[in-house]
């Protein structure tokens, strides 16, 4: 197969947003941005170093036909769900919620020095949406790093050169790295051609693709063009960025707050069952 190098789309910054009961963040993209980023409904990042900013947390709400991934990079977030599950999601950790018919759950971020990383949601298949909810909680050593000279893997989800990462997804099965890159190396990935690919950068800058000369820094999601192969060139100070890649579900979405549905119907269905306190099946 003729090597073809994957570039670049389009660059967001996203828009500085307050959700929960108050918690500042930035939405890198989101309910505009669908058809884009297929199977990825979703991305907030957040990174600060001042409590006030997050404490106020996301009290209990309600979760369904989705995934939520959240990862930290640094910090510590309180969590409980209507399965049981509650702990602590801390630095280098994540947390894979599969709300699937239902599930109610509160986020609650607590003082750190500084609270750094980001939440993705990841849509379901309409033939999955309404499958039992699913918790599981990633510590960091659950998580392979593959370490290569001025590299550094670390595998949340999907394989990299053989390496099976912390989890595979059960129903969309999603390429999640956290990749570290020294200055000036370069490191590359082979995909799909088909999938979604984005990065966002959390430290650092580097050139993507091709082109060498333009460098885009930290903070910035990149979006790419179809394409075989990832590239990325670190640049002086280098590079720290989450990679995501996946299969997109090209399926119709009706999404209404923290719902994902397929149609009008089944989100007010949901809605309604709320109401009724017929939400939780599991």
């Amino acid at each position: 197969m003729k090597n073809h190098i994957r570039t670049i789309k389009k660059i967001i910054t996203g828009q500085k947003a307050v959700d929960g009961a108050g918690v500042k963040l930035i939405r890198i993209f989101g309910y505009h941005e669908t058809k884009e980023f297929d199977p990825f409904l979703m991305m907030d990042a957040f990174d600060s170093t001042d409590p006030k900013d997050y404490v106020k947390g996301f009290p209990w709400h309600p979760h369904r036909g989705i995934e939520t991934i959240t990862y930290l990079v640094k910090g510590d977030i309180e969590h409980g769900d209507s399965l049981g599950n509650k702990g602590s999601i801390l630095d280098g950790q994540c947390q894979w919620m599969t709300s699937g018919s239902g599930i109610i759950h509160q986020e609650m971020p607590q003082p750190s020095d500084r609270m750094l990383g980001v939440q993705i949601w990841l849509n379901m298949p309409a033939a999955q949406k309404m499958s039992a909810p699913r918790y599981c909680g990633i510590l960091k050593e659950d998580i392979p790093v593959i370490e290569e000279q001025g590299q550094k893997v670390h595998i949340i989800s999907g394989s990299y050169k053989g390496h099976q990462g912390a989890v595979e997804g059960e129903y969309v099965k999603p390429l999640y790295l956290d990749v570290e890159v020294d200055p000036g190396v370069s490191w590359s990935v082979d995909c799909d051609p088909s999938w979604t690919l984005f990065v966002y950068i959390m430290q650092g800058s580097a050139a993507f693709g091709a082109d060498d000369e333009k460098l885009v820094s930290e903070k910035h999601l990149i979006l790419f063009n179809e394409g075989n192969t990832f590239t990325v060139k670190a640049a002086e100070a280098g590079v720290r960025f989450l990679l995501l890649a996946g299969a997109p579900l090209k399926e119709s979405i009706a999404w209404g707050g923290p719902i994902v549905m397929n149609t009008d119907e089944e989100l007010q269905l949901a809605f309604r069952e709320l109401d009724e306190g017929t939400f939780i099946k599991e």
